[in-house]
């Protein structure tokens, strides 16, 4: 019985200490996390404008229905969409193609992998400025060397369609390395023994990859098309630095910036146009699209998976 006690009063003195270890961390996510998200919900249900505000009244649900019928949100959250949709696609693409090529036997592997890797390591709105240099200064200049109009005329920046390539471009540079790395490291964990027997079966390159490397790599992709589709939706950084939004265009007669993204329009309807709860209300409406989208998203992915 005293040793059964001992055991007992051990294993409630490491289970103390577990709690009491783990409640500083539980106690800032909590206030970082927890906190601001319930009052951001109960504020996204008030007329709250502004920070010195004295009284606050409950208005329901009005904020969610005026964003819904706020043109200029309409036309973010569709812009948003469709760059998620071709960033995910693009991102993607070319971060597994890099993984396959840092993980084959070519010279100088590492400083290839290092080398991709490195842009992430820059700042969103210093990498925006960067490539705005680039598109406004450098190309053009190309384009006069090489005798390309095109880009003398440096429409990147200044034409709707052009400016969201440029977006997409620029936010795949900077995180195709760091998707790649996730893709290097399934790679990995490919048996080569497999690929050298289907290799001896006849099977080519393209085959080898579609019936053996993707399948394997199947919980990558999960990952990484959940991370690369989070980043497409709360895109703000570059969007912010890169475009500031522009350039306009008329969308059901109303004149908006074509590359406000909704995490942009989130910001100018709380700070630009000083409508707190009705920017908050939007914040609400993008975590709802972002859980809906990654929930149906990771339950197709995980349904493809093999258990190696």
């Amino acid at each position: 019985m005293s040793k059964n006690k001992k055991a007992l009063s051990r294993d409630d003195r490491a289970r103390r200490t577990f709690y009491w270890l783990v409640l500083p961390a539980f106690i800032i996510f909590a206030l970082v996390i927890i906190v601001p998200f319930f009052l951001g919900f109960y504020y996204s249900l008030t007329d709250w404008k502004s920070v010195t505000q004295t009284k606050i009244n409950f208005v329901g649900l009005k904020n969610f229905t005026d964003s819904f019928a706020d043109t200029r949100f309409q036309y973010s959250l569709m812009i948003t969409v469709i760059f998620a949709l071709f960033n995910v696609v693009v991102v993607n693409f070319v971060s597994f193609g890099l993984a396959l090529l840092v993980s084959s036997k070519i010279k100088f592997s590492e400083i290839f992998r290092a080398g991709f890797f490195i842009p992430n390591l820059i700042g969103g709105l210093v990498l925006g400025y960067i490539w705005q240099f680039i598109y406004n200064s450098v190309f053009p200049a190309l384009g006069s060397a090489i005798g390309s109009q095109f880009l003398v005329d440096n429409l990147f920046l200044g034409d709707v369609k052009l400016a969201v390539l440029a977006l997409i471009i620029t936010n795949t540079w900077q995180y195709a390395g760091y998707i790649m790395m996730i893709y290097f490291a399934a790679l990995q964990n490919v048996p080569s023994s497999l690929v050298e027997s289907a290799s001896l079966d006849g099977a080519n390159a393209f085959q080898r990859l579609k019936h053996i490397i993707i399948p394997m790599v199947m919980p990558a992709f999960t990952v990484s098309l959940f991370l690369t589709i989070t980043n497409s939706f709360k895109i703000f950084d570059v969007n912010f630095s890169l475009t500031g939004g522009g350039p306009s265009l008329l969308w059901h007669d109303k004149a908006i910036q074509s590359t406000e993204f909704i995490t942009m329009n989130i910001y100018n309807t709380a700070s630009g146009d000083n409508l707190m709860a009705q920017g908050q209300a939007r914040a609400v409406i993008l975590f709802f699209i972002l859980v809906v989208i990654s929930v149906v998203q990771t339950t197709i992915t995980k349904r493809k998976e093999i258990d190696l």
